[in-house]
């Protein structure tokens, strides 16, 4: 007995080592705390990419941005407003529960809810009812025919039988503390420390190849690029100073880089409920003030292009016979002066940014010199991006800020530039408003032909960009780095993310 004993411990302790010495860890970097890592209420960028790897959706889109079935067995129109999914079954959440039709409808219910703020509400505000048709079987009935009826089936899912009764999600344990279903799970984070995520072994597909994510909280830029040079990090991005004169081939080596452009852009965006900025004249000045070439040239040499709009280059909603705004100072100023500004009465204004975003520090400064020779004064601060967001962004306290959004691969006008927007927790925080704006996004969405829609869309673009809610800037080229000691990663055209649960580490 006391030899069969020993023989287990011996055996137990090999299979530890085997175990450990094989186990893999992925290092990536975040430069911002989460807020809360749930899908439905998280609006920062930090939040979404750590709750991407804890949620699933229902469809998602697939290396060649069609949308495919996830958690769906598969879908089907039965007509132009009804939409039935089918669920796959056996699958499970990362605490052993059944996922069924019930989570999806409580993670509806709990979207539209007026218990809790979300800009993500807005998508779901055709949908007619969602009903249970059976434990895998979900019936979505639409008010009318809508041209995002599949698409906004992406929102990751929640799970009933933890949340159906808390009273409180906005501020629930459970945003810090997620149960997901996706290929990764959670124990639970504290604000400006790393984050550890660990493969889940009841992932439906199958279990991630790599047992660990580690996030390393590196708020500052230029220590988060030492990290990397040092190779402790397996995944990074690169600025293009960066790339083209700070790597060596040393690090080229260890890195394979993945260059594309990225699917966002840069804005200063005006607060049009303030006096300063609701004079068009005010607007359109600085807006011709601004050099956006010279941005492009000194930010990212070469690597990037300009923004000419809401829409990104490319897709059906960006217009062919389009023109880059170049700058005009005579003009500019002589706009100014009509509207009261000169010599002895410059205008002035406060632009407030992130400060862990380098190049946006960079792009106010640039902005700051080129705005200095119409006679504006722009005052830059820089503030901590949950500060920044939570007492600036958000509660609308701000003159002008500087931000950037990351664009899905369906534009979707509502959610930035509707009026309906304009309310607590919404994304149109710059309070832009223009009926026909207002009149062409509520026709697109009734639109399914997507030439017509296309159309419709084209025409909003323009529309906006004249009205300079905005100064739209650049849009800079995404420089992804990856040890090459992980295989089975690709480049897409949603990324290099659409099958981390094959990745290997070597």
């Amino acid at each position: 007995m006391f030899q069969k004993k020993i023989k287990f411990i011996l055996l137990f302790s090999l299979f530890t080592f085997h175990f450990s010495l094989f186990a893999s860890t992925l290092h990536l970097s975040i430069s911002a705390n989460p807020s809360r890592l749930n899908p439905l209420i998280a609006t920062d960028g930090t939040s979404h990419e750590i709750s991407s790897w804890i949620f699933s959706s229902l469809v998602k889109y697939d290396k060649d941005a069609k949308v495919t079935p996830h958690l769906a067995k598969s879908y089907r129109f039965i007509d132009d407003t009804t939409l039935e999914f089918e669920l796959k079954k056996g699958i499970l959440w990362s605490d052993g529960k059944e996922f069924t039709s019930q989570d999806i409808i409580f993670t509806y219910q709990t979207i539209i809810s007026p218990k809790i703020f979300t800009p993500y509400s807005s998508d779901f505000r055709y949908v007619k009812s969602v009903e249970m048709s059976g434990k895998y079987k979900i019936l979505v009935k639409y008010k009318e025919p809508y041209f995002k009826a599949l698409e906004i089936w992406m929102m990751d899912i929640l799970p009933h039988h933890i949340l159906k009764d808390d009273k409180d999600l906005m501020t629930s344990k459970f945003n810090k503390h997620p149960i997901g279903i996706g290929s990764y799970t959670i124990k639970g984070f504290t604000p400006s420390n790393d984050i550890n995520l660990f493969a889940n072994k009841s992932y439906f597909k199958h279990k991630p190849l790599i047992d660990k994510i580690t996030y390393h909280f590196i708020p500052d830029p230029s220590t988060e690029f030492l990290t990397l040079k040092t190779k402790k990090l397996d995944i990074g991005s690169l600025t293009p100073m960066q790339y083209e004169r700070q790597i060596d081939d040393d690090f080229k080596k260890h890195f394979k880089i993945l260059e594309k452009m990225s699917q966002g852009y840069t804005y200063l965006g005006f607060n049009l409920r303030d006096k300063k900025f609701k004079n068009p004249k005010i607007r359109e000045a600085l807006s011709l003030a601004i050099d956006r070439q010279e941005l492009v040239d000194i930010l990212f040499l070469g690597h990037g292009q300009i923004c000419n709009g809401p829409f990104m280059p490319k897709t059906f909603a960006y217009p062919t016979d389009l023109k880059t705004q170049n700058p005009n100072l005579q003009k500019a100023k002589k706009l100014l002066k009509e509207a009261g500004y000169g010599k002895n009465n410059p205008f002035a204004f406060e632009l407030v940014t992130n400060s862990n975003n380098s190049t946006r520090v960079y792009t106010a400064q640039v902005i700051q010199h080129q705005l200095k020779k119409i006679g504006v004064k722009m005052k830059i601060i820089v503030m901590e991006w949950q500060g920044f967001l939570n007492t600036v962004v958000m509660p609308k306290k701000f003159e002008t800020v500087l931000l950037g959004w990351g664009l899905g691969l369906m534009p979707d006008a509502y959610s930035i530039w509707h009026s309906e927007s304009d309310k607590k927790g919404g994304f149109n925080f710059v309070g832009y408003k223009n009926q026909k704006v207002d009149e062409l996004i509520k026709k697109g969405e009734k639109t399914i032909d997507k030439k017509k829609l296309g159309e419709i869309y084209r025409e909003i673009f323009k529309l906006i960009r004249a009205d300079n809610p905005y100064l739209f800037l650049y849009i800079p080229n995404s420089i992804t780095v990856v040890n090459k000691k992980i295989k089975n990663v690709s480049n897409s055209i949603i990324g290099i993310r659409h099958n981390t649960i094959d990745w290997i580490k070597e």
